[in-house]
Formats: structure tokens, sequence, C-alpha cells
């Protein structure tokens, strides 16, 4: 008889608690130890960790703010020694060993703002070098020989002043581009990053050890909030207000771009926070709270990171399975085009967001003669950068591939439909064998620069299929129902013919490799739709004209289509779309009424997953 494991893969794992999913989208906040004393407007050494970490300052009661120092162990709180000159709204940096506590105020109002700067040595605070610019409700990041305060607040007005710190004095450097107070910062010295403030801010800024740039925004502009993280690459930042009102919300930071996760177990404003993006500690906040929460992320070796797999609690007695829950989709704005178009090629495929490919297209909305465009642009998950042209401008095209290998077949140049099939190799266009049949307005889909499918097109409509081998084509069983302007998805073995003209068509078709066969209609008919996909389940069809130009997206899940998120902006025509249904791309087009220059705009489409411990039951 054959094992479980033999069947299925993996053995029925013991377990004595529910594992975590791994990396930051799977992490989340539990209970940790209560402090001492509850208080807002606390700070911390936010470069410590869930098992070492030193909080200071904060109030009430007013008029006087508080010099307590409380420890954290793991578990809980511990009173340790004194700030020398109480205070709240101050900068915290360091560890739970070495520490700085540097601004603040020591009573409401301007006057009674501070320069002082306290070090702290795991044991006591010892006055050290002041301020140039005296502050409070600034933020900062570093380590006690090396650190930065950053903006701040004087009544108003709001200050824009950095200064760094050698470990004895310190010197303005660059100011922020927005001067503002009650902001977050992690980071060093010499790479730091600075997000949100009062207004409140989404504005983002990152330091180079010389000067600050402007960068992705977080997505909840927010005041008065706690981070954590030790660089500027990988933070994590939680609560604030957005006013009028507290937040839970959780936000991360990888580098590039800013993800909303897990939120806090209650809306909080005026706390501080510790550690890095994966074990992170949130405590304190308005109006004097005591409470601690922690932020966990696996690791691999602590995690199930594939669904279905199964486990047994030794210590409940019940019989568990790991199970991936899908969020729901929405589509968001990424990097605009450099050229805006319509009737471009892709590359398509399952890259999704993070890699693609576009290509040709026309320039205005009712395109004259020799309006095509040869511009190539590449998609890095966060901007577009052009390179190479195509050797022939052209429109109207299919495409297929990927970001180093990639096809583009057919089209419009000027006023002739052409047969030219054009082949990239990441660096350059080269003209190789041509389509058997010339043709605009056809559909495309693969995976890879030897292996694609072609279908559909004009004029008149056509049915004609041809599938690329890498040297040449071959003509293949034809579509059910000739057309054009479809949407395509999938594979060279496995795609999809989505929607079409003349008219609207709310006919789809599937491709198995051999044959098409016509499958479950759109709830919607539709033509210049895009397809996302890489192969016949799992896909989008996403906007287009119906007759009017739509802004609505389906599902399709291999048996049966579902309206999902609409995109921000109703388009048509434009590049097949780039992933899955639940990671996709879509890039250019035209809206209602045209544009002279065609569409610049991307939309991203994301649906959040979240990884659950269920437990299995009669």
């Amino acid at each position: 008889m054959a094992e479980y494991k033999a069947i299925h893969g993996f053995t029925v794992q013991n377990r004595t608690s529910d594992p975590l999913a791994s990396g930051v989208p799977g992490a989340t906040w539990a209970s940790g130890g209560t402090m001492n004393t509850g208080r807002t407007e606390l700070a911390s050494s936010k470069n410590g960790t869930q098992s070492a970490t030193i909080t200071f300052g904060g109030f009430p009661p007013a008029p006087n703010r508080r010099a307590l120092t409380e420890l954290y162990n793991g578990t809980g709180w511990t009173e340790v020694g004194d700030l020398n000159t109480g205070r709240s709204s101050m900068a915290g940096t360091g560890t739970a060993t070495a520490a700085l506590a540097t601004g603040g105020g020591i009573a409401p109002g301007p006057p009674n703002n501070t320069n002082i700067n306290e070090s702290w040595n795991g044991a006591s605070w010892t006055e050290v070098g002041d301020l140039n610019t005296t502050r409070r409700e600034l933020d900062g990041c570093g380590v006690t020989t090396a650190a930065l305060a950053i903006g701040g607040a004087v009544g108003p007005p709001l200050l824009a002043v950095v200064e760094n710190f050698n470990g004895a004095s310190w010197t303005e450097v660059g100011d922020l581009n927005t001067a503002r107070a009650n902001l977050g910062a992690s980071g060093t010295s010499t790479a730091a990053i600075a997000f949100g403030g009062n207004g409140p801010n989404s504005q983002v800024e990152l330091w180079n050890g010389s000067s600050w740039t402007e960068t992705t925004e977080i997505n909840t502009a927010r005041t008065g909030k706690g981070n954590a993280g030790p660089v500027n690459t990988d933070v994590l930042l939680f609560g604030g207000n957005n006013d009028p009102g507290a937040l839970a919300n959780t936000e991360y930071w990888d580098g590039s771009s800013w993800a909303e996760v897990a939120d806090l177990p209650s809306a909080k404003t005026g706390l501080a926070g510790s550690g890095s993006f994966t074990a992170a500690l949130a405590f304190g906040g308005s109006p004097a709270l005591a409470t601690t929460e922690e932020w966990n992320a696996a690791g691999p070796t602590d995690s199930i990171i594939n669904t279905g797999q199964v486990f047994y609690r030794s210590d409940t007695g019940d019989m568990k399975v790991t199970l991936n829950v899908l969020g729901t989709g929405a589509w968001a704005t990424g990097g605009n085009l450099n050229q805006g178009r319509y009737a471009l090629m892709s590359t398509g495929g399952a890259t999704g967001q993070t890699a693609a490919l576009v290509f040709g297209g026309y320039k205005p909305s009712s395109p004259p003669a020799n309006d095509e465009h040869a511009v190539t642009e590449q998609y890095n998950g966060s901007s577009w950068t052009e390179i190479a042209d195509l050797n022939t401008a052209k429109a109207g095209g299919a495409g297929f591939g990927t970001t180093t290998a990639a096809v583009a077949a057919g089209g419009g140049v000027a006023t002739p439909i052409v047969d030219l099939v054009e082949s990239w190799n990441g660096v350059s266009w080269t003209e190789v064998a041509e389509i058997t049949t010339a043709r605009a307005e056809l559909a495309g889909c693969g995976l890879s620069g030897t292996a694609g499918i072609i279908f559909a097109g004009k004029s008149p409509d056509k049915a004609l299929t041809e599938v690329w081998n890498g040297a040449g084509w071959t003509e293949v069983g034809d579509l059910n129902t000739a057309r054009s302007n479809c949407g395509g998805a999938g594979s060279s073995t496995a795609a999809l013919a989505i929607g079409g003209a003349p008219g609207q068509k709310v006919q789809v078709e599937s491709w198995n490799g051999t044959a098409w066969t016509e499958i479950t209609e759109l709830n919607a008919a539709r033509s210049d739709v895009a397809g996302t996909g890489s192969g016949n389940s799992g896909n989008l069809a996403v906007g287009g004209s119906a007759p009017s130009i739509v802004a609505s997206t389906e599902n399709w899940n291999g048996s049966s289509w579902t309206e999902v998120g609409d995109l921000s902006v109703v388009k048509f025509a434009f590049a097949q779309g780039s992933g899955t249904n639940t990671d996709a791309l879509l890039a250019g087009g035209a809206t209602p009424g045209g544009s002279p220059t065609g569409e610049v705009t991307t939309e991203e489409w994301t649906v959040p997953s979240t990884v659950t411990n269920t437990t299995i039951t009669d």
C-alpha cells in the first residue's frame, strides 16, 4: 500500500503551535507585556530587538514630561535609570545598551522646547552634545556615534533641518525637501528614509549621506506613527493619525514600494516602535496606553509555505491544513510610459508587475499616415525605460515572449497591413520569418521568444491561427468565429481568444495545442479588450469597447467568468496584459474621446493573499 507521503509529497507534521506564513505579507501582531506606566509621545531605542528595547519619556501627566525609562526583555517591562530631563516628542535612536534621546518638549508651548541630547550606556543617561536647533516632534535614526536628527517643529513653524551627530557634536547637513514634524525615520546616518508627518503627510524622502530625494509615497498619509527597521530598505510603519482619527494600518517598505500588511489589533497614535521588519514592537500611544504589540514574520524553518500542507496539533488534538485565502483584487496606478500610445504590443506572459516589455502602437487618437511608434519600453516594477526601437514602426500587431526574448508579428505600417515579424534578443530587434498572412488587429500570446501563437486579425476579419517555433510559422486549426480586436492570453499550447469585433463579441474560445473550443461567454460583450494569464485558466479580461468604453474586469477560473474590480479609468486598445489573475499589468491604451498622444498610464492589478491555518472538521 502506498504511503501518504508518496501520494502527496509530504508527511503529516506533528506540531505544538500553528505555523506562521513566511515573510512580511504573512506576518501578524500579537499582544506582548504591558508597560509599567502608560504614556504617549514617548521615544525608544529603535534599533532594539523584541528581547532588548528601551523606551523613555512621554506624558501625561501634563504639564510635566516624564523622565521614566523602561526596558523590555521579550516578556515584560522593567523600570531602569531615568532621563536627566523629562520630556516628550523627542527623537530616539540606538539600542537597548547604547541609545540617544534628542530634543523634545519639556512642557506645552514653543518656549518649552529643548535642544538637550542624552546618551544611554545601558545603566544611566549622560548629557552630551546639544542640538544646534531647538525643537520637538522630530525623529532620528542611527547609532550613538553616527545619528541623524530630522525635521521637527518649534511651534509653528515646521522645520526641514537635519543634523548629523558624530558621537560628540551635531553638524547641520542637507535639509529635507519638505519641512515637517511628527514624522517617522529609519536607517543610518548615511542611508536614511523619512516618511509622513504633520498634514497629515504621505511624502517619503531618501537620504544618501549628502542630500534628500523624494521617492514613492506611503499609502495612507499619517502623523504620530510608530516605526521599526534599522536600514532604509526594509521598514515597517504602523499606527498614527490621519486627522481626525487614529490608524491601525501597517505598511512595509521593501526599498522601492510600500505595501499594506496586517493591521494593529487597535488604532493607535502617538506610539513608539522598535525592532526589524520581521520582528518588531509597538508600544504606548494616546491617551496614555501601556499596551505592547509584537510583530512576527516566520522564516522558512518555522513556517508552512506551501498551501495544502497538513499538520497535527498534538497539544489540542486538532488536524489542520494551511490554506491560501485570496482577498479582493484592485487596480492601482503604476509608473507612466515615456510615450503615450494605443494599439501597442507587449510580451504578456506571467511576469506580472516586475518585468514587462511594450513596443509599437499608434501615437494619436485617429492615426494619419506614418504615425506609428517604433519605441520599445521596459518596466522594472516601478518605472518604464526606453530601450532599442523596432526596425519598422507599427501598431495593432501581436506580441509575446519575455523581456529578453520577444516577438512582434504583423500589424499596420501607415495604411498598409504587413506580414513583418521582428525578434528581440534583450538588446535589439531583428527581422525574421514573416507570418503566412499579413494582418492587423490580431492577438497573440506565448511564454518565450521561441514558442508563441497568433490568431484572428483583419482585413477582412479572420479565424486564421499560426504558431511560432523560433524559426518559422505554421498554420494550425482556425478559430470557430472569425474576428479581430480580440484579447489573447496564455501560451502556444493553452490559450484564450477573448471577445473581439465586428461589433462587440461575448464569445471566448480555448486552445489546447491542437484545436479551438468555444467555452463560457463573457458577462459583457467587448472588443479591444486586454487579456492576462499564462494558460487557459486563471485569466483576466480587462476594459475594452462594449459599445461604449468600459472599465470592467472579469476573472476566468477555468469554468466561468466573474466580474471583479474595475479599472480606475475606462480604457481600451491597450497591450496584452502581463501577469496572471492575481498579479497583472496593463500599459497605454486610449480613453473615450481619445488623447492626442495616447495614454501613458499603467495599471497594476493585485489580489492580496493570506495564508491561514484551518482546523479540519467532520
